[in-house]
């Protein structure tokens, strides 16, 4: 689709191939992506935007299906511009571009416990956008502010309150990038806190396909909560367990598999195509709704066109 576009001092670059973008390394091709050069650039790109055209705001692509057919709209995704951190007592800013395990290893080495964020894939934007969380804590948890700016080109800041935070999932006017995201976490001493980190880290390798190209966790867990991490975690309800009741661990579809080693995670083997990916899923949530009744939701968030 061809449009004008306001001039930038970031980076534009037309039909781009989003699947290098993103962790299953499928998809097809973006009308444009824009790599803002810092606030101010993004603030007066979208100003500047004509207000019919879609925006695509995409973190690190780790928890995103990019069908087939591409995407009609412009993709926003942050850099160098947006991965700056500043800790001041227990208060911990950071651009959104910043990877959840570097914001989780500085709060710690500062004495801020933001240790549950160090095994979570993506950026610190995408952790709010998803709530993402585990053993037992959720970024809602910890979650102070985030500048926002909005599809006219504001630069606003919004509290919890705006998000609406529930399980996965949060609430953010349309077309908004989120830019700069300040978390709060309890004191914990540096060296505790690095062998939590550790120790966490080990226990994911263990159990999760750590290796293989995902894109984490595919569905939420019905039960809606995530692993607590404890002696006493249930499973009864956990998406892991649902998929193995249903038989459909190890189940495959061309280069598409749920994974033997742990079945809530949707693996691209090689070659798979999107619709391989989304069809599988789609063929996981019947079966698991014949066995058990259950109807699982896609935590992988699923855009664009199929061919």
């Amino acid at each position: 689709m061809s449009y004008e576009l306001p001039d930038v001092r970031g980076t534009l670059t037309a039909q781009k191939d989003l699947s290098t973008l993103t962790w299953l390394r499928v998809g097809g091709p973006a009308d444009w992506l824009f790599q803002p050069a810092d606030v101010d650039d993004l603030r007066h790109f979208l100003a500047a935007l004509d207000p019919a055209i879609s925006v695509f705001p995409m973190g690190v692509g780790s928890n995103l299906i990019v069908r087939d057919g591409g995407l009609r709209a412009v993709v926003i995704r942050l850099g160098r511009g947006f991965n700056s951190i500043d800790i001041v007592g227990n208060t911990v800013t950071a651009g959104a571009a910043v990877l959840d395990a570097h914001v989780a290893r500085k709060a710690a080495d500062a004495g801020v416990d933001l240790t549950f964020l160090r095994t979570i894939p993506g950026s610190i934007g995408g952790a709010v956008r998803m709530n993402a969380g585990c053993y037992g804590s959720y970024t809602a948890d910890v979650f102070r502010s985030a500048e926002v700016v909005t599809r006219d080109g504001q630069v606003i800041t919004l509290e919890a309150d705006a998000f609406n935070f529930r399980y996965r999932q949060s609430d953010l006017p349309e077309g908004a990038v989120l830019t700069r995201v300040t978390l709060e976490g309890p004191n914990g001493d540096p060296d505790t806190l690095r062998a939590r980190m550790a120790d966490q880290l080990a226990k994911r390798d263990a159990t999760q396909p750590t290796k293989d190209r995902s894109a984490g966790s595919t569905f939420r867990n019905p039960a809606g909560f995530s692993s607590t991490g404890k002696a006493d975690d249930v499973h009864d309800l956990k998406a892991w367990k649902v998929i193995d009741d249903a038989g459909m661990r190890g189940a495959q579809r061309g280069g598409a598999q749920m994974s033997e080693k742990h079945s809530n995670f949707l693996i691209n083997t090689g070659g798979a195509t999107a619709a391989d990916l989304e069809g599988l899923g789609e063929e996981v949530r019947k079966k698991v709704y014949d066995s058990s009744g259950i109807t699982l939701e896609w935590e992988i968030m699923r855009i664009g066109d199929p061919i």
